[in-house]
């Protein structure tokens, strides 16, 4: 699918490495929900799916009114917590960083989540020795995604081009992060359609275990 083998494959984190989408959701719908703005996760996943905490607060605050000043902190560590013990990987996830790593390509992972959520997820999953010094949270770079800072940077981090790196997305908002970067974006269809991903240039896809053969790793 893809024209060349890639000099870096840079992967979102939730909902394409982790399986961890509807255990945040669940923690963002239950502190919203005691602040007056009741919600489920399903409907907290509708609201802020790909989004990063300092984009969310305007949009909480609208209904909420002024948050404590260490609401963010506090809700962070929070699901830290939660996901060193219950998150799981994405079906295929582990098997395609694993076939990447093999294939001598560099990777990161580029996450809206905050430094202390990502990097409980990563380790939760067994994967930091793969991501050793390139782990990329919103607080990382001056925007969050949708802008393209945190693939620029994660590319540079890889010695790569934009142009020959590879984005594992599954949100519009970080579809759009790695097609603004310059780099070729494949979107997960598991949280998000087909045709969302496709009309801002993604390739959608189905299955983390397809992903090496996407890649061009497979013979």
């Amino acid at each position: 699918m893809t024209q060349a083998r890639p000099a870096a494959v840079l992967f979102d984190c939730d909902g394409v490495l982790a399986d961890s989408e509807m255990l945040v959701n669940r923690l963002v719908a239950a502190d919203l929900s005691a602040r007056g703005w009741p919600m489920d996760a399903a409907e907290a996943r509708e609201t802020f799916l790909g989004m990063a905490l300092p984009d969310m607060l305007p949009v909480i605050e609208a209904r909420c009114g002024r948050l404590p000043p260490d609401w963010g902190r506090r809700l962070s560590a929070t699901i830290a917590h939660a996901l060193e013990s219950e998150v799981e990987p994405v079906p295929g996830a582990m098997a395609a960083v694993m076939a990447v790593a093999e294939a001598g390509l560099a990777l990161a992972v580029c996450s809206n989540s905050s430094r202390a959520e990502l990097a409980a997820k990563i380790a939760r999953l067994g994967l930091s020795e793969f991501f050793a010094g390139r782990l990329f949270s919103f607080e990382d770079v001056a925007r969050p995604k949708p802008a393209p800072d945190i693939y620029l940077a994660a590319a540079a981090a890889c010695g790569a081009t934009p142009a020959a790196c590879i984005v594992i997305e599954d949100s519009l908002l970080g579809a759009r992060a790695g097609i603004a970067a310059g780099c070729q974006v494949l979107g997960l269809t598991r949280e998000t359609d087909a045709s969302v991903l496709a009309a801002v240039g993604a390739i959608p896809f189905a299955d983390m275990a397809d992903l090496p053969r996407l890649i061009g790793l497979d013979p």
